[in-house]
């Protein structure tokens, strides 16, 4: 399957999650009984999401440089897998919360704190390896050759993502209502968990 496909993909799945945003932006529109707060919200949730994002991706990249491609797969398995497990045991204790009444910078910073404490920018380490440090005969591996192809990378996971959270936050808040969430909501806790782990599996084997 094509790289591109996984991190739109990728993006979706992470829209998804309540976790990621949907919920808070719905949560907002009703409180301040307002169509417009809920779609506003929705561009800092889509930016700090693409900020954690990024910061791993610049992290892969850079460590991609100097450390052999094999070993940076197990390093980055395996601490896909301890997270995984400190987000099964921990991470409903350690939720980031912020008020209703937050800007849209304070909202920014959620969604980063959010997207990086869920590891969702480490899921998509393993197409970060092969796609933004792949060297060419043309073209040796450089940071300078790199930063489009992340660039792109986190541009088209970001809108990915942000199409799947306004589609959802816009319908929950206009007609299905956040009971929906007691009513038949899957568990994406516990989805998430699986995601993370078999990314890691899936770098390490």
């Amino acid at each position: 399957m094509s790289p591109w496909l996984v991190l739109a993909g990728l993006g979706a799945f992470h829209g998804l999650n309540p976790a990621m945003g949907w919920l808070f932006a719905v949560a907002l529109g009703l409180n301040r009984d307002s169509r417009r707060a809920m779609w506003l919200s929705l561009l800092p949730i889509a930016l700090g999401h693409a900020l954690s994002v990024a910061v791993v991706v610049a992290l892969v990249v850079a460590l991609g440089m100097v450390v052999d491609p094999h070993l940076l797969r197990l390093i980055s398995g395996t601490l896909l897998i301890l997270w995984a497990a400190w987000h099964m045991l921990y991470g409903h204790r350690h939720r980031v919360r912020v008020g209703m009444q937050t800007g849209l910078a304070g909202l920014g910073l959620w969604s980063f704190l959010m997207a990086t404490s869920h590891g969702a920018g480490l899921m998509l380490v393993p197409v970060i390896i092969p796609l933004c440090l792949a060297a060419t005969p043309a073209r040796e591996l450089t940071a300078a050759g790199s930063l489009p192809v992340s660039l792109a990378a986190i541009g088209l996971h970001m809108a990915a993502m942000l199409a799947v959270t306004a589609a959802i936050a816009a319908a929950v808040f206009e007609w299905l209502g956040v009971g929906i969430l007691r009513r038949g909501w899957i568990n994406l806790d516990a989805l998430w968990i699986a995601a993370l782990t078999a990314t890691g599996l899936s770098l390490i084997l």
